[in-house]
């Protein structure tokens, strides 16, 4: 059994920004899927939205622009808390070494615009933000003396004390973390690991559906996990569908920037056609959630395979300057942006719901706290305005760190160690491989844009008798890395289609076409686990 003081499953900007802080106090150990870079932070484009300068913005701005994005269901004190906090946090980034793009009169920072965002408040390096922070923050990770780096190590489950006694425990105030599980890809087997505080920064789960604009990696372990060990879930059915995700058959999950519409960029038909005044005044700088279902409805009203995005009329000199890596990577592909539109098609990005956590991250178990993508903090409500996800990322990895920071340090008991004694090992993967594709593609196609009740009950269906075989499996035979996401991809996938399935309303990333209308009052969606831990896992783990 290993020992900590705080560990830190994921590898993206949540878990090492809060790796950083809390380090100089606590023995920390971090748990990467991967390599450490490989996380959807590191993917992310556009920026920060910050009011970085006072004279043209306000921070009431960014909450109203946040408040009015999230269709009535952001939470105003953490939406207020955020925005506030996030001068702070870019200036932190700053102090660590991140270097975001200047104006080129040297002036100050360049700062973007993006859809929903009512003035100039991206702060940006190039574009590849994400990239900049992740470099900047993961070496610090690497060479610091506090922190132990475990890369291709893939958490199997929490460990509880519910879990450790084999009681059930009523009430999630009585059940407290006590760490994990974590098989090493190396190796093939499975350590314990006890920590007195454990934090899910596992991001979301775009790889539940066939088009996304996620890394691998994204496969909703720290949902899974939290769900299994007596966590609530809230607003899983707000799943937000990027616009424009590169159209391409050798291109794999390349996202085209919001910045790009923010910067003059035009969707057009094929025949250069504009379509986006028709479906919001804001054009092509309407939130994500109208722009990708004006884009479903014309694909599918006209038969298209994709739409263009068109940012030519921009001298070169100012793509390359503002879009190298776009740019570069379109041109791999035999595009050329400054010539010629780029076509593009919507794919899952980002999960608004998760686990539930209060403004420190903390979640119903005690000792357990969830940050970025894999928690719900309240602040993107029905549909996340654009760069205030790396914001997120920053605020509560701080305030989850003074939080764990101010507790005295103690010693973990003696934990079990994982039991292998009545498994075997797998006598075909077939079966994981073949549900992978199932699901993707029934949750593309049942669970998309565009809803029904019947699609949904679909899913559902089949979500029930997949999960029922991959938990015999589970049950018979040692575990692999590709078994533990799959998992974990189908329980977050039930979690989503239970979720859509109770709101009777079309609000902001969710449109039903069996309820097209608004309800008067914004009620989040939560999902309660009571029994559900007593169906799973109760046998040889």
């Amino acid at each position: 059994m290993q020992q900590f003081d705080v560990l830190i499953i994921g590898s993206g900007l949540a878990g090492l920004s809060l790796a950083l802080r809390t380090a100089e106090h606590k023995k920390v150990c971090l748990v990467s899927k991967r390599r450490i870079n490989d996380t959807a932070s590191d993917w992310a484009q556009g920026g920060i939205a910050a009011v970085i300068n006072d004279d043209n913005d306000t921070v009431e701005a960014h909450i109203q622009d946040t408040l009015t994005a999230g269709a009535g269901l952001c939470d105003a004190a953490v939406t207020e808390l955020v925005a506030k906090q996030a001068k702070p946090a870019v200036e932190w980034l700053i102090e660590q070494g991140v270097g975001f793009t200047r104006e080129q009169d040297d002036s100050g920072y360049h700062l973007t615009r993006e859809g929903g965002h009512s003035h100039r408040r991206v702060i940006h390096a190039a574009d590849a933000t994400g990239h900049a922070i992740q470099t900047t923050l993961s070496e610090k990770v690497r060479t610091h003396p506090n922190i132990c780096l475990l890369e291709n190590h893939i958490a199997v489950d929490l460990i509880t004390t519910r879990k450790v006694t084999q009681t059930k425990i009523e009430q999630a105030d009585d059940n407290s973390c006590l760490g994990a599980y974590v098989l090493d890809n190396h190796t093939g087997k499975v350590i314990t690991i006890a920590a007195q505080n454990t934090i899910l920064a596992t991001g979301g789960a775009g790889k539940v559906y066939l088009y996304t604009t996620n890394p691998d990696v994204s496969t909703g372990d720290g949902m899974a996990m939290a769900w299994r060990a007596g966590c609530r879930m809230a607003n899983m059915e707000f799943i937000q569908f990027h616009p424009t995700c590169l159209f391409h058959p050798h291109a794999k999950s390349f996202l085209i920037s919001e910045v790009v519409r923010g910067e003059g960029g035009l969707l057009k038909l094929a025949d250069g056609t504009r379509f986006m005044p028709e479906y919001d005044e804001r054009a092509e700088l309407a939130p994500r959630d109208i722009v990708a279902r004006a884009i479903d409805f014309e694909m599918k009203k006209r038969g298209l395979d994709c739409v263009y995005l068109d940012i030519s009329h921009k001298p070169l000199a100012f793509i390359i300057e503002h879009f190298p890596n776009i740019y570069r990577r379109c041109l791999e592909l035999g595009i050329d942006m400054s010539k010629a539109p780029i076509p593009v098609v919507p794919a899952a990005h980002y999960i608004c719901g998760g686990v539930m956590t209060d403004d420190k991250g903390r979640t119903d178990i005690k000792n357990l706290y969830a940050v970025g993508e894999t928690a719900c903090t309240g602040l993107h409500g029905a549909n996340r305005l654009a760069s205030n996800s790396l914001l997120e990322c920053l605020v509560f990895g701080h305030t989850a760190a003074e939080d764990i920071l101010s507790q005295p340090t103690k010693l973990s008991p003696q934990l079990p160690y994982w039991d292998e004694s009545r498994v075997t090992d797998a006598d075909e993967e077939v079966l994981i491989t073949h549900t992978w594709d199932e699901l993707r593609r029934f949750m593309w196609n049942y669970v998309g844009i565009v809803r029904t009740d019947k699609r949904l009950s679909r899913a559902l269906h089949r979500i029930h008798m997949l999960r029922n075989e991959v938990h015999e499996f589970y049950s018979n035979f040692k575990v692999s890395n590709d078994l533990i996401e799959l998992r974990n991809l189908l329980q977050v996938a039930e979690l989503i289609v239970e979720s859509a399935i109770a709101r009777k309303e079309s609000r902001g990333l969710h449109f039903s076409k069996d309820h097209p209308n608004l309800d008067a009052d914004a009620i989040p969606t939560v999902l309660v686990p009571s029994n559900y831990y007593s169906l799973l896992d109760s046998d040889h783990r």
